[in-house]
């Protein structure tokens, strides 16, 4: 008998948690997905730990319902701010992308120094700081606000861009911190920028993305989930995604292809009330 294909949810406030799904297909197709963009009530930045938690709560009893037996807290925001009430209110495991990507920080690392970049909101909740102290390394904290707008804009590869990852870059490595030779991307929007970090960041730094990790703890969780080979056994080509977001479909087809890296077609307008 052939066991029936998991199903992972993925939660984030926006478009960023699709470079967490990028990763979570390319290392594990023989499941389906469902993605929760609350594109309507984005950032989540800007708002409370009470908001955040009861936002990310009710998009993660969404995806349950609608038959979610992981849920990926793909934003790093709703992980930094409330993981642990998330974790608590779930009826299924639930994965972050702060302890992933620290958990690779500290394998990677070797002098035990490291920067993390991610939002205003991210870095400040000490969320990744605290994570790899934990794990006996220093760590520096840097916000770069300005990053998200400019790969929402669609300027990856922008000389402005460019620019700007260069001075929050050069602030970030200094100050005793010049050698640190690892750099953490907090943020899911980051991942489209690695091209132009690895040109700007210290020839030395290897680059962590919490994305790619927290797609290798969830395949490290649904081992005893996916299902049997079997020979005889019909496969689909492809998993089944289904999107759901909280504001305009449109743009979240146009914006998400960016992210996701493929065309973006079953997307649902959820109406959660306030």
């Amino acid at each position: 008998m052939t066991q029936r294909r998991p199903t992972i949810g993925v939660f984030d406030s926006g478009f960023g948690g699709l470079t967490v799904l990028k990763a979570l297909l390319e290392l594990i197709p023989d499941a389906d997905y469902l993605y929760f963009g609350d594109t309507a009530r984005l950032p989540y930045g800007s708002k409370s730990v009470e908001t955040v938690a009861r936002y990310a709560v009710e998009a993660a009893h969404y995806l349950e319902a609608h038959g979610a037996e992981v849920l990926v807290i793909a934003c790093n925001t709703a992980t930094a701010l409330a993981l642990d009430r998330i974790t608590a209110a779930a009826h299924v495991p639930v994965v972050g992308v702060v302890e992933p990507g620290a958990e690779a920080a500290a394998s990677v690392s070797q002098n035990r120094r490291v920067v993390i970049i991610g939002t205003e909101a991210t870095i400040g909740s000490h969320a990744y700081r605290n994570a790899l102290e934990s794990r006996a390394l220093s760590a520096r904290e840097k916000a770069c606000p300005l990053l998200v707008p400019l790969v929402e804009e669609g300027w990856v590869d922008h000389p402005v861009t460019e620019a700007v990852a260069r001075i929050y870059l050069s602030e970030a490595f200094a100050d005793g911190f010049h050698d640190a030779d690892t750099l953490v991307l907090g943020c899911t929007h980051y991942p489209l920028l690695k091209p132009l970090l690895h040109r700007v960041a210290p020839s030395h730094v290897k680059i962590v993305d919490s994305a790619e990790s927290t797609a290798l703890v969830v395949a490290g969780r649904l081992k005893k989930l996916l299902p049997t080979k079997n020979a005889d056994e019909e496969r689909r080509a492809q998993p089944r995604i289904k999107f759901f977001a909280t504001d305009s479909v449109e743009k979240f087809r146009r914006l998400g292809q960016r992210f996701l890296g493929l065309t973006i077609e079953d997307v649902q307008h959820v109406d959660l009330k306030e």
